[in-house]
Order: structure tokens, then sequence, then C-alpha cells
């Protein structure tokens, strides 16, 4: 089943880009229709983090999010066999100065992007992949061929270094003193481990500590990198801000804290565009029941 759909995005990556992600739309709403669990905790999340809206404004949230994430699905295939030419035109990229001189593929002292889960974020790390090397951490796939080709898709450009999450903290510190930005996910629910809970919308959630305490131990600078989708099927814009001032602070929890609200803060700008289909809030305080 894995290779025919591979297959297909194959074929569909040949289409002007309008045009797949209007199918894309398509698909996202059949998903929404055919996996009837994702429907929930999307509304469960958007309940938890939008009160303020009504139901009607978060069920129109809902459809949104469903049919960007179908188009993000289907345009996968352009990251793993368009052209660098074709991709160049699609995938804008802004504040690369921030991160690297002109003409460097490798910045002069240790840097962190910190890189919420939008749903362009796989656009994110192949725009910036044209750019530069950088490091990012890979969790295997159960299917072989699924797993191929997203590696072959993350290391198309450059000198791409993918570490396993079995590889540690120690591989990342190297990868970062060589110079290679550090293209890290750290807003997901990864459990009680290496977790404080503070707000997220204003609902206390896990959220891991380690860009706080990596950044400290490698006096690594913070940039927020942010990929939107623009509408129309027009591409996508990965931005990298200016680095974060003062941070680290020698409090990891206010540290985590600050991260969860300049998230927060980029969510209400894209709000259908973060991945809600995730159970943000899946891990609970002791004592406290769960949400999904």
């Amino acid at each position: 089943m894995s290779r025919l759909a591979i297959f297909l995005l194959w074929l569909l990556h040949w289409l002007p880009l309008p045009i797949l992600a209007m199918l894309g739309r398509g698909l996202g709403h059949l998903l929404r229709l055919l996996v009837p669990q994702r429907p929930h905790v999307v509304a469960t999340n958007l309940r938890l983090c939008f009160p303020e809206k009504t139901e009607a404004e978060r069920r129109a949230l809902a459809r949104e999010h469903f049919a960007l994430l179908g188009s993000s699905l289907l345009e996968r295939g352009l990251l793993w066999w368009a052209s660098e030419k074709r991709l160049r035109r699609l995938l804008k990229l802004e504040g690369l100065e921030h991160i690297v001189a002109a003409g460097h593929r490798k910045s002069e002292q240790p840097v962190i992007l910190l890189v919420p889960h939008f749903l362009g974020l796989d656009v994110g790390g192949s725009t910036l992949a044209m750019h530069i090397d950088a490091v990012s951490i890979y969790s295997q796939q159960k299917d072989a061929a699924v797993d191929a080709l997203l590696k072959h898709g993350r290391q198309r450009f450059g000198d791409q270094l993918l570490l396993a999450r079995h590889e540690g903290i120690r591989a990342t510190v190297k990868a970062l003193r060589e110079g290679r930005p550090f293209y890290y996910l750290p807003d997901m629910d990864y459990g009680p481990r290496d977790a404080v809970f503070v707000p997220f919308f204003g609902v206390p959630a896990a959220t891991i500590t380690g860009m706080s305490r990596l950044a400290k131990l490698t006096g690594a600078r913070v940039h927020a990198c942010i990929v939107e989708i623009l509408p129309g099927g027009r591409g996508y814009v990965t931005r990298v801000g200016p680095a974060w001032e003062n941070y680290p602070s020698d409090d990891a929890t206010a540290d985590t804290a600050r991260m969860n609200a300049f998230i927060e803060g980029e969510i209400r700008k894209l709000p259908a565009q973060y991945y809600w289909v995730h159970k943000r809030f899946k891990t609970r305080p002791e004592g406290e029941a769960g949400f999904y």
C-alpha cells in the first residue's frame, strides 16, 4: 500500500502547485471523515486553546486545518522529487542573515532553530537545506519504503546530518559546535520525562526543557523559524527571526514557559496551520483527568 501511495505522490508532484493544493484540500476533508478520532483530538485542542471562539468558529477552523493538512501531505512529493530550480521558486526564505554570513553554509557559533509544529515544517527543513548544512533529530519510520524516502527528502541538498533519537545529546552538541544549526522541534507532548508543566494557551502542558538546557550547555543563540503556507497554492515562506535576547536564563522552567508563550503568539497569527491533530495535552499533572 505504501509503495502505491508513493507512486501516486510521484505522479502528482508534476502538477502545478495550485492544482496540487486544491487536490490536497479535498484529501484533507476526506481524512476528516475517514479518521474520526483525529477530528475529536482537533476539536478538543481548539476548545481548550480558543475558549473565546464560538463553536461554529472552532468548527470552521478545524475544517480549514484538515484542508491544509491534506495539502501539506500531497505537497511532500515536491520536496522529494521536484528540481531545485522549481523549489527555489516555490519555497521562499527570509532572515537567513540572522544565522549565517552570506555565502556560508555553517554558522560561526552554535545556533538553535526553534521550529514549532506548523504544517509546513518539513518544507522549512528543505528550504534551509538549499542554503545551510544543519542537524536535526530523526524518528525512524516503521515502513521501510517510507523511512528511506523521508531520509532521501531531508538529505537531498547540501550536507545534512540526521541523528536518531537514541544518539542523544552528545552527538547534537558536537554538531552544534561544528557550526551546524540545530533544527529543533520541542513543542510536542513527549511524556513526563525531562518535562515541566507550563502554560500553553492557559492550559498546563508537559513541555521538555531541552532548548533551555542545550542553549546553556553550548552557548547557542536561539532563533525562531516559522513556516507559513501561502494561500491559493502560492508556495511557502520560511522566516528566521533574530536571536532571542536574555536567553537562556538560570531558570529552565521560566525559559520553557517563555518558549510556549512565543509559540502561542505565532499560532494566533496562523491558527489553522498548527499541528492540531497531535494530543498536545495528553500528559496531565498527577491526579488530573485526561482530555481526550
